[in-house]
């Protein structure tokens, strides 16, 4: 295909090429971002209260979720599941190999080890649900908590509890488990705010991820719109400019539509 000599014509397909280009790489993030179960952190600061969000897509091609069991990492001691309407909350613990001394000075010999969340009726695979945690962080600051997510389906079953290796990129893993990295609270007192450190969860396209997948269409609708609307108005300016660039020819004195006739 030739492209035009005018330099404004030009200048305007490249422009549009570029943002086609942009749209496309936001478009298969959103994609990538919604293809994992994934954890949303309200806040990440040591030794605080915080609440989990764990985003659920569909995890078994086409068959419904049925339940998801979130375990939690030994580092936590128990988990308050927020109410859904669509599924009920039942706690698993487990007895603790010796008793645990807590920072109040109480000792437990017992810990919540699993949340599973159960569906009053399959999850469709078209669409997507949060499941909310509150949880007591350690004080461990800089530490990063792995929550191995099992989602059970109608058939067939996906295990969220892959791990990274030292130095390896959680998002190159096929099944990587939710995972938090704990934070230290702000030189000036103020509590500190942080990403998840396995899923996409803090960006705009990651909250994305929690919606309905008909709310990432309509989204994928107004990103493509706006691409074309660009084009039609770059090309727009160049025929503007290229007719404004044309000499304009005088009409001779006498030759106008509104000139008396010659007697």
């Amino acid at each position: 295909m030739k492209i035009s000599s005018n330099p404004v014509l030009r200048r305007t397909l490249t422009a549009t090429a570029v943002a086609g280009g942009t749209a496309a790489l936001m478009l298969a993030g959103i994609s990538g971002a919604s293809a994992h179960v994934g954890v949303t952190p309200d806040k990440t600061t040591a030794n605080t209260y915080a609440l989990l969000t764990f985003g659920i897509p569909h995890g078994c091609e086409e068959s419904g979720t049925t339940k998801v069991t979130i375990t939690l990492p030994a580092e936590l001691n128990d988990a308050q599941p927020t109410v859904n309407p669509n599924w009920t909350a039942a706690k698993v613990t487990e007895q603790l190999a010796e008793p645990r001394k807590l920072a109040d000075g109480t000792t437990i010999t017992k810990r919540t080890s699993q949340i599973v969340y159960t569906a009053k009726a399959p999850l469709e695979p078209a669409l997507r649900d949060a499941l909310v945690l509150s949880v007591k962080l350690p004080d461990a600051a800089g530490q990063t908590l792995y929550f191995p997510t099992l989602q059970n389906c109608e058939a067939g079953q996906t295990d969220w509890s892959q791990l990274p290796a030292e130095g390896q990129d959680p998002h190159s893993l096929k099944a990587p488990a939710p995972s938090v990295t704990v934070t230290a609270a702000a030189a000036d007192g103020h509590t500190a705010h942080a990403a998840s450190a396995a899923d996409t969860t803090a960006t705009p396209v990651q909250a994305a991820a929690v919606s309905d997948d008909g709310a990432q269409a309509r989204s994928w609708a107004g990103l493509a719109a706006g691409v074309g609307g660009l084009a039609l108005g770059g090309l727009a300016l160049a025929r503007s400019r290229g007719n404004t660039s044309a000499p304009v020819r005088a009409s001779a004195p006498g030759s106008g539509p509104h000139s008396a006739p010659k007697e």
